[in-house]
């Protein structure tokens, strides 16, 4: 018995807490086939059968492990419904889910961080979404800066996001701020340096 809450509390710690939810990220984002359950087609996820998928690998984890995770996550990855019986990403799949984000006015500018590696690539293709359904952009360059040095050396773009919106391009918002759009050609992407 005392080992058992001993590992409950290993369980809870914090860096455990960060794998686990890194693991829900995979499972929400991506591949919710991995504990055996599916996302609605805009991505909610029924929240027992996902406490009960992950506590498959986890078998300590439980809900008020889950709401400790959304509660502390620095990104605001997830969300609640409204009822509280389901859980879903806010942003950043590569399964087709609808999200139901509003058509929103973009400010003038917005920042893309990315590696440097990468850089050759943008200047001829512009913002590609890859495996995403969706580019990634930021409100301002240090967190640009921060989300590219995430994969390498980093190196930030300014768009110019109020003449793609004048062109036809599309923004949304996602509940934890992140700005998305489908792609952003080079055109109206200048690096800083």
């Amino acid at each position: 018995m005392q080992r058992d809450a001993q590992r409950g509390r290993q369980d809870a710690a914090p860096d455990r807490l960060t794998h686990i939810s890194k693991y829900m990220s995979l499972i929400l984002r991506h591949k919710p086939e991995v504990v055996g359950i599916t996302l609605d087609r805009h991505g909610w996820a029924d929240m027992d059968a996902l406490i009960a998928g992950i506590g498959r690998e986890y078998p300590t984890f439980d809900r008020a492990m889950l709401e400790e995770i959304v509660r502390t996550d620095s990104k605001q990855r997830y969300s609640f419904s409204e009822d509280g019986t389901k859980i879903r990403a806010n942003q950043g799949h590569s399964i087709p889910v609808d999200v139901e984000l509003p058509e929103t006015e973009p400010p003038q500018m917005l920042y893309h961080g990315t590696a440097r590696r990468f850089t050759a690539s943008i200047n001829a293709n512009g913002l590609l979404p890859q495996s995403r359904l969706y580019v990634h952009l930021s409100l301002d360059e240090q967190t640009a800066k921060k989300v590219g040095r995430r994969h390498g050396d980093p190196a930030v773009y300014l768009v110019d996001a109020a003449r793609m919106r004048r062109d036809g391009h599309v923004f949304y918002r996602s509940v934890n701020g992140v700005w998305l759009t489908r792609t952003v050609p080079a055109r109206y992407l200048q690096r800083v340096e």
